[in-house]
């Protein structure tokens, strides 16, 4: 599966932002989908899980009544809603495709090449 992030970019905090996840060369309702971030010096971050139907997800907690990932199917490709971005939120933000539902980077099998979020204060 091949994974391109995009909608990065540098806005204000309480700006919003839409990152996207495009797939190919796989069956992307077989895949659970999430959203990292890795800011400069840390390591990479959960920020959020969908199940393979879109029914369930999963938010680290400080995200969680900010951010909402979702999927459409029939066209292959996640999103990530930010609304009330925080200076905090600055990261590289990386889709990923695993065929088990979990928050851990190593249960991921395949990446993106990550979009560049910039929250400015």
């Amino acid at each position: 599966v091949q994974l391109q992030a995009s909608g990065g970019g540098l806005v204000q905090a309480g700006d919003s932002l839409r990152l996207s996840c495009a797939a190919s060369g796989g069956t992307f309702s077989s895949y659970v989908m999430a959203w990292f971030r890795q800011a400069p010096g840390t390591e990479r971050e959960f920020v959020a899980a969908i199940n393979w139907s879109g029914s369930g997800t999963y938010y680290l907690d400080s995200v969680k009544a900010r951010f909402t990932i979702s999927r459409d199917n029939a066209k292959n490709t996640v999103y990530l809603q930010m609304n009330s971005l925080k200076p905090e939120d600055t990261a590289v933000y990386f889709c990923a495709a695993s065929a088990l539902y979990g928050s851990r980077s190593a249960g991921y099998d395949y990446w993106g090449q990550g979009t560049l979020v910039t929250v400015s204060s």
